[in-house]
């Protein structure tokens, strides 16, 4: 019994670390299977017995639907390219430092394999850098991406250099002109 009780121990407390947590600082991450598509930056996703509605965090893209908007020029495009990627496969969802918006919509970076889908739908250019503090782990990987697709005219950016305006926004606002105000 006293050597089981040698090997068990050592065991037992290898499982009590680790049920304490992460270390800090580390990603808290999910795993779920997207069940639907809701536009070009956000996705529904069972997660256990619960659906949870996904807002993908650090980019933006074009509106389907808006409570006050038409929709907006490269909505539909930016969901098929969400839908193609995303759409029915177990995805994880990385977490930053706020996991839930004023909505109520969980706010995660999704990957699928080693791809992560909001860098993937930037350097597509189907999505804008969009980072709202706190939430800026990967701040620089988006700007260097959308620099690239913008260069590349690629989605929203094709044939103008530059995306589609903001809705209410004049021509010299610093979403338009730049790639690196952050947007609240």
């Amino acid at each position: 019994m006293a050597q089981l009780t040698r090997l068990v121990a050592p065991l037992l407390a290898l499982l009590l670390v680790g049920l304490a947590g992460l270390p800090a600082g580390a990603p808290k991450s999910l795993v779920g299977r997207v069940v639907s598509i809701v536009d070009g930056d956000t996705i529904m996703v069972r997660i256990g017995d619960r659906t949870e509605i996904v807002r993908y965090l650090g980019m933006n893209t074009p509106e389907l639907r808006h409570p006050t908007l038409e929709e907006e020029p490269g909505g539909r495009e930016a969901a098929e390219a969400n839908r193609r990627l995303v759409e029915g496969r177990t995805v994880r969802l990385e977490l930053d430092v706020q996991e839930r918006d004023r909505y109520g919509r969980l706010l995660a970076y999704v990957s699928f394999g080693d791809m992560m889908i909001n860098a993937e739908l930037v350097a597509q250019g189907y999505a804008r850098v969009m980072t709202i503090p706190p939430n800026v782990r990967h701040q620089k990987l988006f700007l260097k991406l959308q620099r690239e697709a913008r260069l590349l005219q690629l989605g929203l950016w094709r044939g103008t250099g530059r995306p589609p305006p903001e809705p209410g926004a004049s021509a010299t606002t610093p979403a338009q002109v730049g790639d690196t105000a952050p947007v609240s």
